[in-house]
């Protein structure tokens, strides 16, 4: 049997902050911790499943006993704000709606969305969903992430009928290096689900961006606890 560690988890408060930043007593614990999980799942189906794609990478929720906070990352930030922000003031409506707090949302822009694991996992699905060749996808974006000049490694993998073959296998095109056990490394880790006529393929993406420095940064500002991990500057 395989032992997985994922990627995320296995670096949670080493070198990569925690994407809900909250505090609970044990008996509001569980009730706020589904509420993170429907808040996440409305807002992908919302700009990741409906057109025109939003290319949302990644959510992030702080809570204060007054407000919850909302931190979208995403490559097309004019899609989630709409027009005079309306679309973002129609998802505050819903979320407060939904939860019955006081919402705040904040457009974070990924830099470079080649560079991004979750968003090339995403761009693969959807390509593959369409009958695009995998091979032919899969060294398309793992040369564009080499190329974009931040990535030092990719790694594409593939599981499911690929080609729509009768038997379930495993494709794998990895390009530089990917230090996996190494905990000081940046490493970027993205999943995503191909829902194809022939049946479901899963795609997972390793982007190795080198190793955390001082002068790494955070994307956005935050002062909740846990929104910087505490290894960050260590060399």
């Amino acid at each position: 049997m395989g032992q997985k560690v994922h990627p995320f988890g296995f670096r949670v408060g080493i070198t990569q902050a925690h994407r809900s930043r909250w505090y609970a007593p044990k008996a509001l614990y569980g009730e706020l911790l589904v509420e993170d999980f429907r808040i996440r799942r409305y807002l992908d189906h919302e700009l990741n499943r409906k057109p025109p794609y939003a290319a949302v990478a990644d959510i992030h929720i702080e809570r204060t006993r007054e407000e919850l906070k909302i931190i979208i990352r995403t490559a097309r930030p004019g899609l989630v704000i709409g027009p005079k922000g309306a679309e973002i003031d129609r998802l505050t409506n819903e979320l407060q709606h939904l939860t019955g707090r006081n919402v705040s949302m904040n457009c974070v822009e990924v830099p470079t969305p080649d560079a991004d694991a979750q968003l090339i996992g995403e761009s693969i699905a959807e390509q593959l969903a369409k009958r695009a060749s995998f091979r032919r996808v899969m060294k398309m974006k793992a040369e564009a992430a080499m190329n974009c000049g931040v990535c030092k490694g990719v790694k594409i993998m593939l599981s499911g009928r690929l080609g729509g073959h009768e038997m379930s296998r495993s494709e794998v095109v990895s390009l530089g290096s990917i230090p996996l056990a190494t905990l000081q490394a940046n490493v970027d880790y993205g999943f995503a689900i191909s829902k194809t006529t022939y049946g479901t393929i899963g795609v997972k993406v390793w982007i190795y961006k080198g190793l955390y420095t001082q002068d790494s940064e955070q994307e956005y500002e935050s002062s909740a606890a846990g929104a910087t991990a505490r290894a960050r500057g260590r060399r």
